[in-house]
């Protein structure tokens, strides 16, 4: 019968896939008993709606409303989002940030139901590329961040928790086997020395490798691999007398100075025991070790080794501050970093919370008594299919092994087809939004553990903030629309009011501030407008002023509670008014402090003279 038989006898054919049925009060996948010819059919009502999607089971997480019928709440299987992990997937501004937010928050704290608790013992870590979470985050969050501002912490990772190969290569660029061999030898000898010194709980001396999360000195290694390249001898023999004119320093990562070698064979002798022709790898590992952009790796902290390699905090502290806080979600701000080292980062980071959690899987804080959900945000740009990084290894190691050990990933991104395609396929669920690629539809169509051509066919169509909910954690496949945190916890991702804010009269804003923002690659820098606030003249007396190092400055002061910095010049004694107290603490630890009052304080801030 063709379909012009048809249109002619008026009748009307539909296509049914059975998916599952109603067992007592509640919904089943799957078929125990198929339908018979001439069965009545009976039309879907919100009752039977409500008993498929919007069962408040146990373990379920309230998320958003049937798109078609938004008196429905929609729930997912948390167990099934976190173990058999999950994509959220979509276009720029279908509504990722917001999506995904808005079901941390309902996981955090019960997404807004009568009498829901949420889960406050749940663990997640989310890797924000654009810093855009933390307020939308507030309240259930604990944030790192490379230049943290008020409320922040920190964001520290030691170089030594990387793979030395890594870590080399970020470093020295380009090195031969040959090369590397030997340096890899000096690592391995200086955490050797201190597991000798002392011993490190776990770690047995006789597995230990240069791999081991061990610390060492950067600054030592430096100086040790320069001196022989450098290095002149005043003696034939080339053993007793160096040729030397000044000695190098690790710490302030000074090179030693050598008389030049001479053309013929008269001293001062060339050195040729332990050079391995790497003069020019090292000077970039010393351009490295000063860029203040990567101190949050190669000078982090508490956690950095002095030149004996014995560090004030070691991982017990970093898994501690990471993992072990009383928020639910914790949210590495990425922003600030440099895009060259952000693939050998995020692989550090999960090494190091994999192993962590792996390894720790019998204890009560391991992955397995309370699990991980870790959350990776823009996923095409360090999980894509030609790279070879760190990070790109490691999730496919969560993704493939994970569930057993408590890990489970949550792979956010708008350009699927760029994503590993062994990293999407053992996504068990997917939160497809509005997707305009035919290539990425494509992809999101070939994951799907179902397959729907239908349901791919509406993803270009989808409104903002609308969703396809489909895999392990559904009941069903799911057209959703996400329930919308409100105003103050949104991510920072809206789109610009163009038109409204190319009609409103322009605030007048000094370029130095926008400048100060770019170099500290902070964009809360200064951000407060200045505002006069005078002291009173006890707050003034009162002012304490602490003595420092300048050829300008001679002592200075901070008032917290009214933001007031006073500066003691050679010509006077100045107070700026509303300046944060991380601009504070960054001042006083600057080394130049004029360079720093002139660079970041006086075009900025109001002032006035006492």
């Amino acid at each position: 019968m063709t379909a012009h038989d048809l249109d002619s006898q008026s009748e009307r054919w539909m296509t049914i896939q059975l998916v599952g049925e109603i067992v007592g009060a509640a919904f089943e996948r799957g078929i125990s008993q198929y339908p018979n010819v001439k069965d009545e059919v009976h039309l879907v009502t919100e009752e039977d709606l409500a008993v498929i999607y919007g069962t408040q089971d146990s373990g379920q997480v309230l998320i958003g409303r049937l798109a078609s019928a938004e008196g429905i709440p929609v729930r997912i299987d948390l167990d099934k989002l976190v173990t058999r992990h999950s994509a959220v997937l979509g276009s720029t501004g279908a509504g990722k940030s917001t999506t995904v937010s808005s079901l941390l928050r309902s996981v955090a704290l019960g997404g807004g139901e009568e009498g829901a608790s949420g889960f406050p013992n749940a663990r997640i870590l989310l890797l924000d590329m654009h810093g855009e979470y933390s307020r939308a985050l507030k309240g259930v969050s604990t944030v790192f961040k490379v230049n943290p501002s008020a409320g922040e912490e920190p964001l520290h990772i030691p170089f030594w928790a990387l793979e030395p190969v890594e870590l080399l290569s970020f470093l020295m660029g380009k090195l031969e086997d040959k090369q590397i061999t030997p340096i890899l030898d000096k690592v391995f000898d200086y955490k050797s020395k201190l597991i000798a010194a002392a011993p490190v709980a776990g770690l047995d001396p006789n597995s230990l490798t240069s791999d081991s999360p061990v610390p060492f000195s950067l600054k030592k290694l430096w100086l040790e691999l320069l001196d022989p390249e450098v290095k002149t001898w005043l003696d034939s023999t080339k053993t007793t007398t160096p040729a030397l004119v000044e000695a190098g320093d690790a710490e302030t990562l000074r090179p030693p100075k050598y008389q030049p070698h001479s053309a013929g064979n008269t001293a001062p002798y060339i050195n040729h025991a332990g050079v391995l022709s790497i003069r020019r790898q090292l000077d970039q590992m010393r351009s490295r070790l000063l860029d203040k952009q990567f101190d949050f790796l190669l000078h982090p902290g508490d956690w950095e080794p002095d030149l004996s390699g014995n560090s004030v905090k070691d991982l017990p502290g970093l898994l501690g501050a990471w993992l072990g806080h009383s928020k639910p979600v914790t949210i590495l701000d990425l922003s600030g970093v440099p895009s060259s080292v952000l693939g050998r980062l995020i692989g550090a980071i999960l090494k190091i919370i994999y192993e962590g959690l792996f390894w720790g899987r019998e204890k009560s804080e391991g992955g397995i008594a309370r699990p991980l959900l870790v959350v990776l945000e823009e996923a095409h740009r360090y999980l894509s299919k030609d790279s070879d990084g760190p990070a790109r290894v490691m999730v496919q190691r969560i993704v493939k092994e994970g569930r057993k050990f408590g890990i489970g990933a949550m792979v956010v991104s708008q350009r699927p087809s760029e994503v590993d395609e062994t990293i999407l396929s053992q996504c068990g669920t997917f939160i497809a939004l509005r997707l305009s690629n035919a290539s990425d539809r494509q992809k999101v169509l070939a994951s799907l553990p179902d397959n729907l051509s239908g349901v791919v066919d509406s993803l270009p169509v989808l409104r903002v903030g609308e969703a396809i909910i489909t895999g392990e954690a559904a009941k069903l496949p799911i057209r959703c629309r996400i329930t919308l945190p409100d105003e103050n916890n949104r991510p920072n991702s809206e789109d610009p009011a163009v038109a409204d804010r190319w009609q409103i009269e322009r605030l007048p804003e000094a370029y130095g501030r926008m400048a100060a923002s770019w170099r500290s690659q902070n964009p809360l820098w200064a951000s407060v407008r200045p505002v006069r606030n005078n002291l009173s003249q006890e707050e003034i007396e009162q002012m304490e002023r602490e003595m420092v190092e300048s050829s300008s400055v001679i002592s200075i002061g901070y008032d917290d509670p009214s933001s007031t910095l006073e500066v003691e010049f050679k010509s006077g004694i100045y107070q700026y008014y509303n300046v944060p107290q991380s601009m504070y603490q960054e001042l006083m630890q600057a080394e130049s402090k004029g360079k720093y009052i002139n660079a970041y304080i006086k075009p900025a801030f109001a002032c006035s003279k006492v």
